[in-house]
């Protein structure tokens, strides 16, 4: 099965891939160095001792890497349970970490015989510092804090070296207190509300402290263990593989949106197309959660520091009813302006996430091309219908040839096929759309551990498009969407234009770990069991697939994809297959790529796009906070001031009136939030293109992606006499 790459996602509303849901604070998980476990402290029992020996051996021996469990991986294991204990070494003291060492090389052993209490007891340090250092923090509040001082609070710690003392422990938390505090009076409290919502906040942390289960620590010890194999290779709980049954069966209704707690916020990381977040267009992935409200008015809960799942069942409900976010914009520091979004909660159906099409114009010579976008936000198909014999069932590739069918009876010049924000879906639909556009051939290369190879084939007889065909993708195209495009790159049939896929090339299976009963008592583990490549034998994992002609993008190549995940596998190649590349479609891309090179320097929209992405990348490589309340907010003021001075020249360009101010909603209810939404995926941009408000700004990329499908119609970059021929990369 292809999973969507997302680390560890807690879903709302949607089938995605569920994964653990992680807890607390910024550093959410595990501590305690001695083997022995503190009176009335949590203890694996009988029966995890056992789950954990089963997953230990499943992972050894079915793994695609084989990798053993020997001191080396126990190291590894040891430095990835830190991680998830304390990543920003914000609780834990270099004494703590010291103790924590005699185990650095037991850790294969625990889990190869069960024996797994040492983990437990560093479990128990961790609460211990946990509770110390929010009691410190909660008693800061009796005193207002002095913030005309010239300091600064370096927020990301996590190569920072392990705190030698509580009172070097006590600096740090004194700095985040007063910069929580700060991010508050400037969303607009006074101190003494900011000083209740922060009590409120640090009490509620502390109280979850004491709240965490022995299943929560054991599910976090099996993950530190299932991701140094991969990043996608994962244990879920008894408790979480039935709310993976849950989301796989939508009996619950949501925004369409997966989470993730990063630090203390939780964060969005996908929206599911279709559902109600993207439809509504104004949700961005790396968005923060701050609160949560019910129904069009009222209050809003703060859920800073809360745990994921119970954000999540704030954020769910019944069907048409409204919840309403308050979300930190991707990219702005604290204390930057909030915004509340307004949601009416619903599933994401079939229909919802189906493909579509949509007519654009290329203007050539004196000539209008017509030029057809067919958006595919996933790889789908309604399985029941087809085995039930319905010849028109809902799928990926029926919907494209209807599309398709259509396009050419409205005499189209040439195609854009839309896979930006395409996360992947069923392999069978990616070797039958790629079929509609190549006459026949391998579509992809499957390898297994055991050395095993599949060639899968084109499925489809004959095509259903020759003409121009450009595939636009981003860093959250990835598995089938880049197994599509690597297909109609290597078959020289298309133009790949956007960005550098995710890399998400492995193959991953769910295996329960209950061996007699249908119901997941044991947990269930997801196992990388192989890898796709290309009919290059080139792999898709971790590299992705390059585009001929790239386009700029605000999502973060650095931060985004599989190159950005630890211990992910690595790019590696196998013997190509047999197959023909299409060269009556060969273009000489030098000249493309600087027929678009022309473009962007002259294209007003594209060059805004650019200053945008250069703001945001000014605020992402930030790594510390002002703790002088005026200054922060004259940076703020400034910024604000930058942003609404770019987003109102755009505006002007295209005839909208300009904002006043850049927290005031436009008709279109998301020019408040251009620049902010650095990594909203394409998906989301999409949907609030297609309600044709007159508010609406031109969508960069894909305006880009229509002129190439100029130059590839008017001949600009054809290669002449080009003819069909063998190749094997």
């Amino acid at each position: 099965m292809i999973h969507l790459p997302r680390r560890s996602p807690a879903l709302v509303g949607l089938p995605l891939l569920a994964v653990t849901l992680l807890l607390l604070t910024s550093s959410s998980w595990l501590p305690a160095s001695t083997p022995a476990l503190p009176p009335g402290s949590l203890a694996p029992s009988a029966r995890e001792r056992m789950i954990a020996r089963q997953v230990g051996s499943t992972l050894e021996e079915s793994h695609f890497s084989r990798t053993k469990i020997d001191d080396r991986m126990s190291s590894r294991i040891m430095d990835k349970y830190l991680d998830a204990l304390d990543g920003q070494r914000s609780y834990l003291l270099a004494t703590d970490i010291a103790e924590f060492e005699p185990q650095r090389m037991r850790f294969d052993d625990m889990i190869r015989t069960g024996d797994i209490e040492p983990a437990y007891a560093m479990f128990a340090r961790f609460q211990q510092r946990n509770r110390e250092r929010i009691r410190y923090a909660i008693s800061l509040l009796e005193r207002e804090p002095d913030f005309s001082i010239d300091e600064r609070f370096e927020f990301d710690r996590e190569h920072t070296p392990w705190a030698k003392s509580a009172a070097e422990l006590d600096e740090l938390w004194r700095k985040r207190v007063k910069n929580d505090a700060i991010a508050l009076l400037l969303a607009g409290k006074n101190w003494a509300e900011a000083r209740d919502v922060l009590r409120t906040r640090y009490e509620r942390v502390l109280k979850r402290v004491d709240q965490i289960k022995p299943e929560e620590v054991f599910e976090t010890v099996m993950n530190a263990y299932a991701r140094t194999f991969d990043p996608h290779s994962s244990y879920f709980s008894p408790r979480n593989s039935e709310e993976y049954k849950i989301q796989m069966s939508l009996n619950y209704e949501g925004i369409g949106a997966s989470l993730q707690l990063v630090d203390e916020y939780v964060t969005i990381m996908n929206l599911i197309e279709g559902g109600p977040a993207a439809v509504a267009g104004t949700l961005s992935v790396k968005d923060r959660i701050t609160a949560v409200g019910q129904g069009t008015a009222g209050p809003m809960t703060d859920v800073v520091g809360w745990r994921i799942d119970d954000v999540v069942q704030l954020i769910r409900g019944k069907g048409n009813t409204v919840v309403r976010l308050q979300i930190l914009p991707v990219g702005a520091v604290p204390g930057s302006p909030e915004k509340t979004l307004q949601f009416t909660r619903g599933k994401v159906t079939l229909e919802a996430q189906a493909a579509r099409k949509t007519l654009r114009t290329s203007k050539r010579d004196g000539r209008e091309l017509k030029v057809a976008v067919i958006n595919v936000p996933g790889f789908y198909s309604d399985y029941d219908a087809a085995r039930a014999g319905d010849e028109n069932y809902r799928s990926t590739t029926n919907d494209v040839r209807r599309l398709l069918d259509e396009a050419r009876k409205e005499k189209i010049d040439g195609l854009v096929l839309d896979l930006r924000a395409n996360g992947g879906g069923f392999l069978p639909e990616a070797q039958s759309l790629t079929g509609l556009f190549i006459d026949k051939g391998p579509v992809v290369q499957v390898a297994f551990a055991n050395g095993e190879k599949e060639v899968l084939d084109d499925t489809v007889k004959g095509t259903a498009y020759d003409g121009p065909l450009v595939v636009l993708v981003d860093r959250f195209s990835a598995s089938a969407s880049e197994i599509f495009a690597g297909a109609i790159q290597d078959y020289h049939r298309g133009v790949i234009v956007g960005q550098r896929t995710f890399g998400k090339g492995t193959v991953q299976n769910l295996l329960p770990m209950s061996r007699w009963s249908s119901r997941p008592v044991n947990g269930q583990l997801t196992v990388t069991i192989g890898k796709f490549y290309r009919v290059t034998g080139e792999s898709t994992q971790h590299r992705g697939v390059e585009p001929d002609v790239a386009l700029a993008s605000p999502i973060s190549l650095k931060d985004v994809g599989e190159s950005a995940l630890d211990d992910a596998l690595p790019w590696d190649r196998i013997q190509s297959a047999a197959f023909s590349a299409d060269r009556s479609h060969d273009v000489d891309l030098t000249s493309l790529v600087a027929a678009e090179n022309r473009r962007q320097t002259t294209d007003a929209d594209y060059r805004w796009l650019v200053q945008d992405i250069d703001a945001i990348t000014k605020l992402r490589n930030q790594k510390s906070l002002s703790l002088n309340l005026e200054q922060r907010r004259n940076e703020r003021t400034s910024l604000e001031a930058e942003r609404l001075a770019r987003e109102n020249a755009r505006r002007s360009a295209h005839g909208l009136a300009p904002l006043k101010a850049s927290t005031e909603k436009s008709d279109d209810d998301t020019a408040d939030d251009a620049p902010a939404a650095a990594d909203k995926p394409a998906a989301a941009d999409k949907a609030t293109a297609d309600r044709k408000s007159p508010e609406t700004l031109p969508d960069v990329q894909l305006d880009q992606a229509v002129e190439v499908v100029g130059d590839l119609v008017t001949g600009a970059a054809s290669v002449p006499n080009a003819k069909s021929g063998k190749s094997a990369k």
